[in-house]
């Protein structure tokens, strides 16, 4: 089992052991994703956080 999670009514992270939340909507994994030293990919997911303005140093100050 996994720990899952859904959004709830005030917008807050509700987690759950369960696929589906009580609306019938499938829930996210908790986990973060894996990390590689050798991803063979990190440049070209940075070029394009940084085309499209995501990165959080282009973000203002009061987003961080």
């Amino acid at each position: 089992m996994y720990l899952m999670y859904y959004l709830g009514e005030d917008g807050k992270r509700v987690y759950t052991l369960k696929k589906v939340d009580p609306a019938g909507n499938p829930t996210v994994s908790a986990h973060p994703a894996r990390f590689s030293p050798d991803d063979k990919y990190s440049r070209e997911r940075i070029t394009i956080l940084r085309r499209f303005g995501l990165l959080r140093t282009q973000q203002p100050a009061s987003a961080m």
